[in-house]
């Protein structure tokens, strides 16, 4: 095999373990094993062009075509012509599929199924890795900088992967990575037969073999691995927001200040509280007359980390006609049905469909998905609420102060998964809610206790100005500074509650609306509001409300605070989930415990709604590649020109006697400059005889390589000086052996920044500069002829 084949098999195996690191993010591992066979042909091509040979753009082009044809056989075949060569219609067809792909990723959680969308977003990826890394290390032989679209590869999935097996994918596409590297070293070794690049060895000294290329690769190496390794700590979090327009979601956050959870649905709930134009976001139609407990919820967020509460990862399954009965509800509490008919407004694109809690059947047009532990809907595949009407069946519980107080424990599994705290959460949170609740007989007790202490006793005021600020600090922050809204006193409430040993979650979605003169029910952008639910066997998951002059005060607290039936209409209240801001938060596969739990239906993964119609569309993401193009190439673009330039000067040339002399002064220029970027200046004052022999003292090349520079240097002088120029043959393969020649005599920085920073790179800014004189010169030689003729008359 030669040192370019093997090179080749290199690069293609290089691409195929970096993209190993995307297996996580797929519940199926199939698409790898069709992968496999597309990157041989792809690689194939390339071997194949290179040997006939063609041209370098060739080459890369007959790559290009053949993938988009194995693409289009194995995604669009039906829509091609003859199976293989796409048309208009297969086109089509990728751009729906591409399409599919971007509401796939959007909303579905890791590990997402492996639609046909994903399937292609991450075959094409791939395969458009693969292209550029054969192109890099093996059409242009440059392999160092083929780690670059490597290390964007595992970026990509370790920035959406939240495994903990994120380093031994790093292992393994480092070591892909490693392997061209040294490939490369070890071809170039035997083209030449001699170490390059080693430092001088002493007289006598055992000759060292191939270290320097070894020593070599791992320098290069190192320094991309730890590349690898920053990069990825400094990129933003790819998360779904819940509330957020920008849909950068709940994320983890490192700030202090006095708030609970991540600064997006914080952000989001305060602006939609806060605005001046209160949109109208629902219309409803109610069964019930008592508006007070009309609470329209959208998702349930039940895992908390101590700065962050989010949704648990869940399953979806497909609606059913019937839901069933809501865990831990039994035949002792009363019960009435209400049915509640919602009309969205043309503007609130929500994923999760907002209804009164515990549903107990929906009746809605469109593609949508019910998550069994939550007993919510989403929307799936870009579905949204905007402009849906729809009729829910609800159940209005009564459950009474002796029901909760008298409930027996929750199943030990539910008990676990509701009442983790993680250690981080500070000290002073669980001693003050045993301060509050001294003296409480049961955990009902404790509830209510907790409820007044933010609603009447604890002096808290409610104020949406609060600063927001995130960190493990936050809950004792709030609770010093006694300010906030809803988010902070629901979810204070909720931690205070599990430190006690009282399963607690929070809710998100909207307080009571206002009655309408046409008896319709009003649902505002500032109704949007969080509550913390607490659950009690026999009754099941139970709302509370600590948020002062918000929403209602449930009547089976038997609080000693005089309540109202409806929230205070002066105050910004109960509020949020504006249509652009009311985003949900990734629902993601089903864990362990929630089998535990309660059936999880299907294994459909986990829908996470992405921004409905207010978020990122595909054009957004193609101006997002376009700007990451944009800031890898500018640091890029001086290697990038260089390859350019000598790639036309050693190319091909016209087959007359002037095309044999212009070939041989660029193959002159080109080594001139080559020699330039390996720190030997060019001195226009001598004779290409004497620039020769100047090359060879001061980049110490070998009596072999001197000769191809004292050759080159005859052929220019033929075309300069003699009355017949002697084309000669082979000048453009003589310039690049005498270029590998100047590598292997230099540094490793030194070799570098003659790949990446080459000083005749400086060449451009004159070329620029020249024609910026010749502009001028020429403006300043016509602006003459432009004058106004004289008036005056003779």
């Amino acid at each position: 095999m030669s040192g370019r084949a093997r090179l080749a098999l290199c690069a293609a195996a290089a691409t195929l373990m970096a993209s190993c690191a995307l297996l996580p993010l797929v519940a199926a591992p199939t698409w790898l094993l069709q992968l496999v066979p597309l990157v041989a042909v792809q690689t194939g091509v390339g071997a194949a062009a290179r040997r006939v040979p063609l041209g370098r753009p060739l080459t890369v082009a007959a790559q290009a075509l053949v993938t988009l044809m194995l693409l289009t056989l194995l995604f669009a075949r039906q829509y091609a012509i003859v199976g293989l060569i796409p048309g208009p219609d297969a086109i089509r067809h990728f751009a729906d599929l591409f399409q599919q792909g971007s509401n796939d990723v959007s909303e579905y959680a890791i590990p997402a199924p492996l639609t046909d969308g994903i399937r292609l977003m991450l075959i094409g990826g791939v395969l458009l890795i693969g292209l550029l890394v054969d192109t890099l290390a093996v059409t242009f032989r440059s392999a160092a900088p083929a780690g670059l679209p490597l290390l964007a590869l595992y970026s990509v999935a370790a920035g959406l992967s939240d495994g903990g097996a994120d380093w031994l994918w790093f292992l393994v596409a480092a070591a892909g990575y490693l392997m061209l590297l040294l490939a490369e070293g070890r071809d170039r070794l035997a083209q030449w037969g001699r170490v390059f690049g080693g430092a001088p060895r002493a007289p006598g000294a055992p000759e060292s073999g191939a270290v320097a290329p070894v020593r070599t690769g791992r320098r290069i190496g190192a320094v991309a691995l730890g590349a690898a390794l920053v990069v990825p700590l400094v990129l933003p979090a790819m998360q779904g927001g819940l509330l957020d327009a920008a849909g950068t979601g709940v994320g983890v956050g490192n700030g202090d200040g006095g708030t609970i959870s991540a600064v997006n649905p914080l952000v989001s709930l305060r602006d939609s509280l806060n605005t001046n134009n209160d949109r109208q976001v629902l219309s409803l139609k109610t069964s019930t007359n008592d508006l007070s407990d009309l609470y329209l919820r959208i998702v349930s967020l039940d895992d908390f980390d101590g700065t962050t509460w989010r949704p648990a990862q869940r399953h979806i399954v497909g609606v059913p006609d019937r839901f069933p009965t809501p865990i831990g509800l039994d035949g002792g509490v009363k019960r009435g049905t209400v049915t509640t008919t919602v009309t969205a407004s043309d503007w609130y694109a929500q994923d999760w469909l907002p209804m009164p809690y515990p549903p107990s059947g929906v009746r809605i047009a469109g593609r949508w998905r019910y998550e069994p532990v939550g007993m919510t809907l989403v929307g799936d595949h870009g579905q949204t609420t905007r402009g849906e009407t729809y009729q829910v069946t609800s159940l209005a519980l009564q459950p009474t102060a002796e029901q909760l107080a008298t409930a027996p424990e929750p199943p030990a599994a539910l008990k676990r998964e509701y009442t983790k705290v993680p250690s981080a959460l500070p000290k002073v949170v669980a001693r003050t809610a045993k301060e509050i609740t001294a003296g409480a007989r049961s955990h009902y007790e404790e509830a209510v206790k907790l409820q007044d202490y933010f609603a009447v006793t604890g002096g808290f005021q409610y104020d949406t100005q609060v600063e927001v600020g995130r960190g493990p600090d936050a809950i004792a922050n709030f609770l010093k500074k006694k300010q906030g809204f809803c988010v902070h006193f629901s979810f204070a409430m909720a931690a205070m509650a599990r430190t006690l040993g009282i399963p607690a979650r929070v809710a998100v979605g909207f307080a009571p609306g206002t009655p309408q003169t046409d008896g319709t029910v009003a649902v505002n952008q500032k109704d949007a509001h969080a509550w913390p639910e607490l659950y009690f066997e026999g009754v099941g998951w139970t709302r509370f409300e600590p948020t002062p002059t918000r929403g209602t005060i449930p009547s089976y607290t038997q609080s000693d605070t005089p309540g109202t039936s409806l929230p205070d209409q002066d105050l910004p209240s109960h509020q949020s989930s504006t249509a652009p801001s009311a985003e949900a938060s990734p629902s993601q596969s089903c864990p362990p415990e929630l089998h535990r739990l309660q059936d999880c239906g299907s294994t459909s993964a986990a829908a996470a709604p992405h921004s409905g119609g207010g978020g990122p569309g595909p054009g957004w993401y193609l101006l997002i590649g376009l700007a990451a193009l944009v800031v890898l190439t500018i640091p890029l673009s001086p290697l990038l020109w260089r390859l350019r330039v000598r790639s036309v000067r050693l190319g091909g040339h016209a087959r007359t006697e002037q095309g044999a002399a212009a070939h041989t002064l660029a193959a002159w220029q080109e080594l001139t400059d080559s020699a330039w970027d390996h720190g030997i200046a060019p001195d226009e004052s001598l004779t290409p005889r004497r620039a020769a022999a100047r090359i060879v003292e001061l980049g110490r090349l070998d009596p072999a390589t001197g000769a191809l520079v004292h050759r080159v240097a005859d052929a220019v002088e033929q075309v300069l000086y003699a009355p017949r120029p002697r084309p000669a043959a082979g000048t453009a393969a003589d310039v690049r052996r005498v270029v590998e020649g100047l590598r292997g005599t230099v540094g490793t920085g030194t070799r570098l920044r003659a790949l990446f920073l080459p000083r005749s790179s400086v060449r451009v800014l004159w070329a620029v500069s020249a024609r910026w004189s010749a502009l001028r010169t020429r403006v300043a030689t016509a602006r003459p002829g432009l004058r106004r003729p004289s008036q005056q008359q003779g």
